[in-house]
Order: C-alpha cells, then sequence, then structure tokens
C-alpha cells in the first residue's frame, strides 16, 4: 500500500458554522442511479457509487464538477458495483467500497496510475451491506454482509483480523460509535440491534429487538455518548439510550414508509434526516421531540432517495443526496419546506373505552360563536412552556374531552366474546349455533341472528330426501284446497282407471315458482292411513285444472312417456294403490255433507289422490348453492368492518374459510386480520390473537407467528453457541443437552433452570422436584418449576 499524506488540517476554527461552506441548492446529473453517497473530511468532493457508477465529484460554489472516474478498464469487473461507499475521515485518498458479489474493496486515490483498486477482500459470500471505517484508527475497516458475518480488516494485512457471527440473519448496517472506541452496533433483518466489543468476537455484548422487522440503518449521535437511532421496515425511527443495564427507548418518530437510511443532523442535538426504501421520495428532517410531523421537506428528486449524508460534520445547513431517478443534489436548509407552516395545529384522538379528545387553536375555539356545547364536554385549558432551543412556533390550544356513559362504552362484551367465540375444531353448523348463543346472551341480537344467517346459508343438506319433514316442517301448511274441491274439480269423465295408469307416468303441470312438492318416500305414512292428506304449494293460489292434469291417451299408441333430457327429472311409475277399506268409502258416501257430484267421484279416494300429487319429485332443488349467497355474505363482512366491529368479521370469515375467502380481497382480509389482532392484544388476550394468526386465511397474517421466533442455544459445558446442527458441540465435543436426573441426550421436550441453566427431560425434572427442590446436577441452587 502506497504511502498517504495524513491531512491535519480541517477547516480552521474561524470557519467552523454556517461560514465555513458557501453554496446553493443546486444538482446534477449522473450516468446512472446511486446506491449511495459520501463526503470527505473537507468537504470538497463526494464520491457516488452504484453498480454502474462509482465516481467523485467537486463541490463548487455553483455547480458540481466531475474530478474522477473509477470505474476504468474495458470491461469493468463486479468489483466495481458498489451497494455502499464510504470515505475515511482521517486519510483523504482512502476510500472503501462494499461490492455487490460480496468483495470488499479499498481504493488509493494517490496512485498514479489510472486503476486505484488497493486491497481486495473476497471473504464474504453474499452481498456486503455496508462499509464503515473506525474514526480514529486509519486502518481499521469493518464490514457487513449478507451472509450474517461482521468482519474487521487491517488494510495493511491481506485478509481479515476478526469475524462476527451474530447468529442472526443479514447484516444491513454497521456503525462504529464515535464516542466508545472498541463499540460497533449492527443492526439485523430479523429486527435485532447487537452491540460487539471489537476486541471479543466470540460474543455480543448486548442484544434487542429494535423494530417489527428489518432494521435497514443506524447512526450514533454525534454529541450524545450512548445515543442510537435506528430505522426498519415497521416505518418508524426509534432513538435509544444504550447508557442503561437494558437498551431504553426515548424517542420514536413514525414515519410514512419504510426507513433506508437515518443520519443525525450536525450541531443539533435533537434532529435527524430520513429517507425511505420505497414509495417515499423527499428527505425529512425530524425534531425528535415532536415526532408526528417533519421539521423540514426536501422535496426535488423524482425517485426514491439512496443515500444521505450532511456535507460537514460541523455544519447543518447542507445536505447531499443521491437517488435512483440519477441525481446528485445539495440542499440547503434554507430552502427547505417546513410542513407544520401548511399543517392546522388540531389533534384527534380515541380513547380505548369511547372517549374522545380535540384539540384546537383556542383563537379557533373561541371564535365559533354558534360552538353548541355537548353533553361530557370538559374544555381543558393549556400554554406548552416554550424552550429556548425549539425552534417551534408556539400556539395556545384548548383540549376539549367528550366522555362517554359507562354503560355505552364498555368493551366488556368484546373480550368475553373473543374468549367464548370457537372459530375451529367442530362441524360448522356447530360452530355457527355457538357463536349465535354468545352473542345472544351478551345481548347483541344482531349478531346472534347473522350467524345463525350464516348456518343457513352454507349449512349443506343433512338429508335431501326429507325436504318436507326436515327443512319445511316449520313452515305453513298453505290448504289452498280441500278434499270436496278436489272432487269436485275430477268430472266423471276424468276418473283415472288403473289399467291405463300402468306403464305411464301422469304428467303434472305447475306454474313456474310454486316451491314444493312432497317426495314420494313420505307416502308411506300417508297411504292407508285414516288420517287426512296434506298438501303444500307455493304463496300463489292456482286453479284446480292448474294443479293437474289427467290425459285420455290410448296406451297402446304411447307405451312410453320420456321427459327431455334437459327437463325435471323422471318420476317413478304411480304403482297400483289397494282400494281404499269399504268403511272409508261407506263413510264418505253416507256422509251428510256429501252432495250427489262428490258421491260420484269418490273412487278418486284421498289416499289415491295422495299418490297422484306427492308420488313427483320435487320440480327442483330446495337448497340453493353457497356461492348463490356469497355477495350477501360479503357485503355483510364489509358492513360490520365499517361499522367498527372487526370482531364479528374476521370471525365470520374465519369459520366460513375457503366459501368466503377469494371473494373479498387479500389486502382488506389483511385490513381486518391486523385491526383485531392489535386489539386482541390491547385487552392482552395473547392466546386468542395467536388463535387468529395460526387460522388465518391470509398469507401475510399467518407469517407473523413464524417471525423472531429463532432459539440461540449455548453449549453447557464450553457455554459458546451452539451451531444447531445436532446435540454435540463443536468446539467441546460434548452434548450439550444431557438430562440432569437420567445423563441421557434430551432430544425431545427440554425444560432447565434460569437460575443454574441445568435441566432435562420434562417428566423427569417434575418427578424430581416433587421430592427435592435441590438442582438434581449437584449444583446446590434451589429449582422451582412453575
Amino acid at each position: 500500500m502506497e504511502k498517504m499524506a495524513r491531512v491535519t488540517t480541517a477547516l480552521g476554527s474561524g470557519n467552523s458554522g454556517s461560514g465555513a461552506i458557501s453554496g446553493r441548492t443546486m444538482f446534477c446529473h449522473l450516468d446512472a442511479p446511486a446506491n449511495a453517497i459520501s463526503v470527505c473530511r473537507d468537504a470538497s468532493q463526494v464520491v457516488v457509487a452504484g453498480r454502474n457508477i462509482f465516481k467523485i465529484y467537486g463541490l463548487e460554489e455553483e455547480q458540481f464538477v466531475e474530478k474522477l472516474n473509477l470505474r476504468v478498464g474495458r470491461k469493468p469487473s463486479l468489483n466495481f458495483s458498489c451497494a455502499d461507499v464510504m470515505w475515511h475521515q482521517m486519510e483523504e485518498n482512502l476510500l472503501a467500497t462494499a461490492a455487490t458479489n460480496g468483495a470488499v474493496v479499498t481504493w488509493n486515490l494517490g496512485k498514479p496510475s489510472r486503476n486505484k483498486q488497493d486491497q481486495l477482500f473476497t471473504e464474504h459470500k453474499r452481498t456486503v451491506n455496508k462499509v464503515c471505517f473506525h474514526p480514529s484508527e486509519v486502518y481499521m475497516l469493518l464490514s457487513g454482509s449478507q451472509d450474517g458475518y461482521m468482519k474487521c480488516f487491517d488494510l495493511r494485512k491481506k485478509e481479515s483480523v476478526s469475524t462476527f457471527s451474530g447468529q442472526s440473519e443479514s447484516v444491513r448496517d454497521v456503525q462504529f460509535s464515535i464516542k466508545e472506541y472498541f463499540t460497533f452496533a449492527a443492526s439485523f433483518e430479523n429486527g435485532n440491534v447487537q452491540l460487539w466489543d471489537i476486541r471479543r468476537p466470540d460474543r455480543y455484548e448486548r442484544m434487542f429487538t429494535a423494530h417489527n422487522g428489518p432494521v435497514f440503518c443506524c447512526d450514533w449521535h454525534p454529541d450524545d455518548r450512548g445515543w442510537l437511532a435506528t430505522g426498519g421496515r415497521d416505518k418508524m425511527v426509534k432513538v435509544w439510550d444504550m447508557n442503561t443495564n437494558r437498551a431504553k427507548e426515548i424517542h420514536c418518530v413514525q414515519t410514512i414508509a419504510s426507513v433506508a437510511r437515518v443520519k443525525w443532523r450536525p450541531e443539533k442535538r435533537w434532529h435527524l434526516a430520513t429517507c425511505s426504501m420505497m414509495v417515499d421520495h423527499n428527505i425529512y428532517v425530524w425534531d425528535v421531540r415532536r415526532p408526528f410531523i417533519p421539521f423540514a421537506t426536501f422535496e426535488e428528486h423524482k425517485d426514491v432517495t439512496t443515500g444521505i449524508v450532511w456535507r460537514h460534520q460541523h455544519d447543518p445547513y447542507f445536505l447531499l443526496s443521491g437517488s435512483k431517478d440519477s441525481t446528485l443534489y445539495q440542499h440547503m436548509f434554507k430552502d427547505a419546506s417546513r410542513p407544520v407552516d401548511k399543517a392546522n395545529p388540531e389533534g384527534l384522538c380515541f380513547g380505548l373505552l369511547g372517549d374522545l379528545a380535540f384539540a384546537a387553536k383556542e383563537s379557533l375555539i373561541n371564535s365559533d360563536v354558534n360552538r353548541k356545547p355537548y353533553p361530557g364536554d370538559r374544555r381543558i385549558f393549556f400554554f406548552k412552556k416554550p424552550e429556548q432551543t425549539e425552534q417551534f412556533a408556539h400556539v395556545s390550544s384548548v383540549l376539549s374531552v367528550f366522555e362517554t356513559s359507562l354503560e355505552s362504552g364498555r368493551m366488556d362484551w368484546f373480550a368475553k366474546t373473543a374468549r367464548l367465540y370457537l372459530l375451529s375444531g367442530k362441524p360448522f353448523a356447530e360452530l355457527c349455533d355457538h357463536n349465535a348463543k354468545v352473542a345472544k346472551e351478551l345481548n347483541r341480537p344482531q349478531v346472534s341472528t347473522t350467524w345463525t344467517m350464516v348456518r343457513i346459508m352454507f349449512s349443506d343438506p343433512a338429508n335431501p330426501n326429507h325436504n318436507l319433514s326436515n327443512k319445511l316442517g316449520t313452515l305453513p301448511l298453505i290448504n289452498s284446497f280441500s278434499m270436496k274441491e278436489m272432487g269436485a274439480g275430477l268430472c266423471p269423465d276424468s276418473r283415472l282407471d288403473r289399467s291405463k295408469s300402468e306403464g305411464r307416468t301422469d304428467a303434472i303441470h305447475l306454474e313456474p315458482g310454486n316451491s314444493h312438492i312432497s317426495n314420494n318416500d313420505e307416502n308411506e305414512e300417508t297411504e292407508g292411513s285414516d288420517g287426512q292428506a296434506e298438501y303444500m304449494f307455493g304463496d300463489a293460489e292456482l286453479d284446480d285444472d292448474d294443479l293437474y292434469s289427467v290425459e285420455h291417451d290410448n296406451p297402446a299408441e304411447e307405451h312410453e312417456y320420456t321427459l327431455p333430457q334437459e327437463a325435471f327429472p323422471l318420476r317413478h311409475e304411480i304403482l297400483d294403490n289397494p282400494s281404499a277399506p269399504e268403511h272409508l268409502q261407506q263413510d264418505k258416501a253416507d256422509s251428510p255433507h256429501v252432495s250427489g257430484n262428490e258421491a260420484e267421484a269418490t273412487c278418486l279416494t284421498p289416499i289415491e289422490s295422495c299418490s297422484l300429487i306427492s308420488t313427483s319429485q320435487p320440480l327442483y332443488t330446495p337448497h340453493l348453492p353457497a356461492s348463490f349467497f356469497c355477495p350477501v355474505v360479503r357485503e355483510m363482512l364489509c358492513y360490520y368492518a365499517e361499522q367498527g366491529d372487526v370482531q364479528m368479521a374476521v370471525s365470520v370469515l374465519i369459520v366460513l374459510g375457503e366459501r368466503i375467502r377469494k371473494e373479498i380481497d387479500d389486502l382488506t382480509q389483511e385490513h381486518w386480520y391486523t385491526s383485531y389482532i392489535d386489539l386482541l392484544q390491547r385487552f392482552q388476550l395473547w392466546n386468542v390473537s395467536n388463535e387468529v394468526i395460526k387460522l388465518s386465511t391470509c398469507s401475510a397474517i399467518t407469517g407473523l407467528n413464524q417471525t423472531s421466533t429463532t432459539l440461540h442455544i449455548n453449549c453447557s459445558n464450553c457455554k459458546r453457541p451452539m451451531s444447531n446442527k445436532g446435540w454435540i458441540c463443536d468446539r467441546c465435543h460434548q452434548c450439550a443437552s444431557v438430562c440432569a436426573v437420567c445423563h441421557h441426550v434430551v432430544k425431545g421436550l427440554f425444560v432447565w433452570c434460569q437460575g443454574c441453566s441445568h435441566g432435562g427431560h420434562l417428566e423427569h425434572m417434575m418427578n424430581w422436584l416433587k421430592s427435592s427442590p435441590h438442582c438434581p446436577a449437584g449444583c446446590g441452587h434451589l429449582c422451582e418449576y412453575t
């Protein structure tokens, strides 16, 4: 490595501050999209790196000037494809890049040749996401890769001097602490942040879960020792105080998109800048004390911003940025837009029990002379005492709180419903009936009725052969004609001749829409009995001639009557019925209420007439297909969700499962699930929440149970991390999970004491602790199984 001149002079002490750097808001077009940028210590040059660009630009008064193109050669290798770049803050000629092929490359700008590549390290197996120089050690370089490893390089040697394994997923960012010489922070895709001592590569000093999802970036505060800012895919920026025994979250900023980069603003204790990984192209500067609205916004880029850096470590007024829109910008802070100037100083918030709080400027409230007082309205006037360090516009605000009555605002029903509802494990009809009963007992009749309707709509017919007795037994029978009217409707010439009825099926004509005709299977109870035959038709009244007609065809000419294939199914033949008992015919003829014409028609007995009408099959199946009700159920679910009852929407969604899932788009389902799970967790209904996640029909929700569930095990002998590939430790070659009672390897359920770390088979440990409180390993610890 060629000798590099140490830069001993930075900006003079008299030039620190806004007077040190002059310029304006300006930009230049790049040859390709940028992935990262970095600025040299004297703030006179900036390096831009990407997959197809690696250039150095000079920062002049009015424009960017290209100084050097580092992509040289006819066929540039993948070593030039950069995911990250950093300019050393002590050596002005030293650069480091993280290549997408897993290489870590250093560049010496003092080389006389065109190719400035100096060192090449190819120890990482996958893309290197981040490189970071030590702030005070000239030759120390740190890298973090997609392979889950971090490596420390001494640039005077040909290979890494230390390898750090986070026992986790890919490393997204590494940053040396500015104040702590040996400490660096690393952020991971599983949501964890680890703190390492560079002298001890075998184990991290501290680890904590910072975000719900990947942590893309982190940055140490330049002035406050121990403050670490992290940004993640959960759209949050969090500030952690690392000076305490446990990492303590002291500020949280909610953004509108995944946070890709975070950089503290120089000389401004409370300010930090962020840019997003997707969707949002703007750069925001936040005051962490007011996390709901940006302090300043830069809106120049037309595509995602990939890199941000403050131009000088002691100048808070110039910000440099690179973007996928192939532009490089210098932003002046005075040109930034201030969202607070356009925002209304008003706030609205619902309490968990239905209370409503509303805050607005006092002048707005007092100027509204038509404002009517509402019941339960409590008004609170307050004025925040201004701090000298804040640059906020102060307003005096009025807070109105609208309290709901205790009865109307109680949420007991929600928790009870969540606990008592059954979502799986029983047949569909039983689930619906049980949930309807639960809703009814909690005085929610509409919900109860909805469950009942869902059961009726989607239950399969229990036995399709019993349409009358099972499904229609509760409906009123419509006696639109009596035996007397039937007899009068048949003239003597139209009496049935049994000899003609053999081999022929009588046609019965019904108007469309007349519902049900009894199946012949039920005639076994009717024929031959003394009871009166009942007939059931639809709501429309029919004339006697429309109910049935008896045709007088010659059996010799018509041997068989066949229906078309697309018509209703064939009825079976009407068998000869035995003659009615004589006492029935005698009673009928002798009855004083029977006229002469009716007596002549007594050959058509009630038994025969019953056979005539009721032997036909139903004209159509009385059970509509489940798909017929899907649009109605979809509207019902949307109605409940819009009313705020996501519990009902999600519960029905889970119980119906595949019957309704395709009717509702995945995004809507995911929104309902996340809302309901959030409510369950607020009520600390963890088991119910877990069951909902497990039974979810939405793939994005079922994956929630699979995040951050990795269990890292250390060997009980040498205390080193296990490789999780077996029961034998790679280092000490001892069995790690040995039962303290039977001294065999535990290959199933393992239980251990958190006090002494000894344990074994669950059943063995339970039996041991029943008779003795002391640890079976003989360490003397008083173990307890709860």
